[in-house]
């Protein structure tokens, strides 16, 4: 649908500057809702309408996305397992209490909507691979670890009832595990890049023995937009995830070896680094079908691909290795 008005909040962020990207470069009119501005490094910098702002301010929201806006596309979010365990209570506020601010926002606006959720809304659940309509299975309330999952599950709530309401157009979209050029090195595909290309140790959690299906940024932004735009997406659920399991222990020798680098490897058990309050998964694989039959589709990268693209990027982008290393452990 080139030419609309979209909104994008968390437009600044890591999916959300691709999504403003690909949405940019198909002639659609952006704006980005945003604490920070977009960054000056992407290449929608200068071609984008920016209001900064947080989703916990409901009159900043109505400014933003005003009457004649086509889609809104939710993405702001606090992310990150170094966050949720910091953070807490800004995990519930702003995803619960943003995603109402924005529904309602988009209502009064006319918009159809779509919010971006995740993989851990599942929880523990073991019988994988993952349908939309599978049951959550979650840890006790003392774990912050789930204060993520449960908070991104009522924003799915919200999403419904405002649907059945009100009359509102929305999806919704589970990312799994995306990665790719641009994220900040605390999640376990750019946090591992960015020691391979400075020099240090990789690390491995628990022996790296989990399995995580790895999901290149490109692919997502592609369901994201379908789910944004094609008529079979209003009042549906979608997981937007590779469907291809691989053990995160090979997953970062697949970096070392990309980065031409020895796999030298830091060992972490995260029950004694990082408390109760933390949980891992054994596994966390979708089932994608869905998308793919109600939308057409496809997560064609390959892990090998989407890392080496991502290891050309970091190379060619030095401020990126500079950052600090922001993982959870």
């Amino acid at each position: 649908m080139s030419g609309s008005r979209v909104v994008v909040t968390g437009g600044s962020g890591f999916v959300g500057g691709h999504l403003v990207e690909r949405l940019v470069s198909g002639g659609d009119e952006v704006t980005v809702f945003d604490g920070s501005p977009p960054p000056e490094h992407s290449p929608a910098h200068g071609h984008v309408g920016h209001v900064s702002g947080d989703v916990r301010d409901a009159a900043a929201l109505r400014r933003a996305i005003p009457r004649g806006v086509d889609v809104v596309y939710h993405l702001a979010a606090v992310v990150g397992v170094d966050e949720y365990l910091a953070r807490p209570l800004d995990v519930i506020d702003i995803n619960f209490t943003g995603t109402r601010n924005v529904l309602d926002a988009a209502h009064a606006a006319g918009a159809r909507v779509v919010v971006a959720s995740t993989s851990e809304v599942f929880g523990k659940n073991p019988a994988v691979p993952w349908r939309e309509e599978d049951d959550r299975v979650l840890g006790p309330t003392t774990a912050d670890r789930w204060a993520y999952s449960t908070s991104k599950a009522l924003t799915e709530h919200l999403v419904f009832a405002f649907a059945r309401r009100h009359g509102l157009a929305a999806s919704i979209v589970r990312y799994f595990n995306v990665y790719g050029p641009r994220q900040r090195p605390g999640f376990l595909i750019s946090r591992s890049v960015h020691r391979a290309l400075n020099g240090r140790p990789l690390v491995v959690y628990d022996e790296g023995k989990q399995t995580r299906c790895f999901t290149f940024v490109a692919d997502a932004v592609d369901g994201t937009i379908l789910a944004g735009t094609r008529p079979e997406a209003v009042g549906e659920v979608f997981n937007i995830g590779s469907m291809t399991e691989t053990l995160v222990g090979d997953a970062i020798h697949l970096i070392a070896e990309l980065a031409g680098t020895e796999p030298g490897l830091v060992s972490v058990d995260t029950g004694e680094k990082l408390g109760r309050g933390y949980e891992d998964l054994a596994r966390r694989i979708p089932d994608s079908g869905k998308a793919h039959r109600v939308l057409g589709w496809s997560c064609p990268t390959s892990l090998r691909a989407g890392v080496r693209e991502t290891i050309g990027w970091a190379r060619r982008n030095p401020w990126w290795l500079e950052l600090p290393d922001s993982g959870a452990a």
